[in-house]
């Protein structure tokens, strides 16, 4: 643990994660345009840093990063970034103490990269007289991610989490979009926070070959690619099924995404997924979404029925086909990003 010493300012930041992201794969640079639907839900990423007056020979900042149970010092960035490169990249010049923290599990594929960014930009932002708006907070942790560490990286990630809520995204021209908001009634926004589960599958997601496969096919073959059209035919019926309160087809959105998702690769929809949405069907739910561009690992959105005793018994029968199977309690996240200061005690 770094030697405990009085900041002299702490500096607190969140955002939210996302699922439901109908339309992904169609905000990235080769779809060079698109539309995106997506859910910001907690738990969130927490960051905390702590600013102090002098760290005279101690290195210029620390990085305690609770998920991976990693505390660690760096003396001098030198370009080659070390355990944490997006946490690295984005702090190369400053002098202060970091924690992050989430109850997302790592490599949930519901943004957390992103969330991570926009938190952390968010905070450093807090310590300059000017302050960034939503959007330039969103396109500047998206640059660090596909500038800095030349990553494959789509826009909506890092809106969900500046933004917050539910949005529907036209990206006319890679990287720039439109945002909008969607405000649901209050009756239909509680009746889909009691209907939504997150399952994790319990393993990290990552960008495997196939992905890099999946890209190179989508790069060669166009921005008017079948699949790409397919993609971007989900979003404004998943936008208008819930604006009108219409569960079934707000479900039947939801799963012609899984599916276009199958349609670019078959393994882009995993046999963990496919256990999960076979068990999910048997309790009447009404919709499932891989989240993310899906692959090995991550996590699904299901869409339950009504009955809410139907609902717990599906879920309950997913944690019982496999051990690595677990529910992550979500909440629907208005907020985006906030940043609040704590008194040094």
């Amino acid at each position: 643990m770094p030697e405990l010493r009085k900041p002299l300012r702490i500096i607190n930041s969140r955002t939210p994660t996302r699922i439901c992201d109908n339309g992904g794969w169609t905000d990235t640079w080769f779809a060079r345009y698109g539309q995106i639907f997506h859910i910001a839900v907690s738990p969130a990423v927490e960051v905390q840093l702590s600013v102090f007056p002098d760290h005279g020979n101690s290195p210029p900042f620390t990085i305690h990063a609770e998920n991976y149970g990693d505390c660690y010092s760096i003396a001098k960035p030198n370009g080659a970034y070390g355990k944490h490169p997006l946490i690295e990249a984005i702090l190369d010049y400053m002098a202060l103490d970091l924690s992050i923290f989430s109850e997302t599990p790592v490599g949930c594929s519901t943004g957390t990269s992103a969330a991570v960014a926009v938190a952390i930009l968010g905070a450093l932002d807090c310590l300059t007289p000017g302050r960034l708006t939503r959007q330039e907070l969103a396109l500047a942790a998206h640059r660090v991610e596909t500038e800095l560490l030349h990553w494959q990286c789509g826009i909506q990630d890092q809106i969900a989490a500046a933004y917050g809520g539910i949005n529907f995204i036209e990206m006319d021209a890679y990287p720039h979009a439109r945002v909008e908001s969607i405000n649901l009634a209050a009756e239909i926004e509680r009746e889909l926070e009691a209907r939504l589960a997150l399952i994790y599958v319990g393993s990290s997601h990552s960008s495997s070959a196939v992905h890099e496969m999946v890209i190179h096919e989508l790069e060669d073959a166009g921005a008017e690619a079948p699949q790409l059209r397919q993609l971007r035919n989900t979003a404004a019926p998943a936008r208008d099924a819930l604006c009108a309160g219409d569960f079934v087809a707000f479900g039947r959105s939801m799963i012609e995404n899984t599916e276009a998702q199958r349609s670019l690769h078959p393994r882009l929809i995993g046999p963990a997924h496919q256990q999960i949405i076979d068990i999910a069907r048997e309790y009447g739910a009404l919709g499932w979404k891989v989240n993310g561009a899906g692959g090995e690992g991550g996590s699904i959105a299901l869409l339950s029925g009504a009955r809410r005793s139907a609902r717990r018994s599906m879920i309950h029968a997913i944690q019982a086909a496999n051990v690595n199977f677990r529910e992550i309690p979500i909440r629907l996240d208005h907020s985006g990003f906030v940043a609040w200061d704590s008194r040094p005690a």
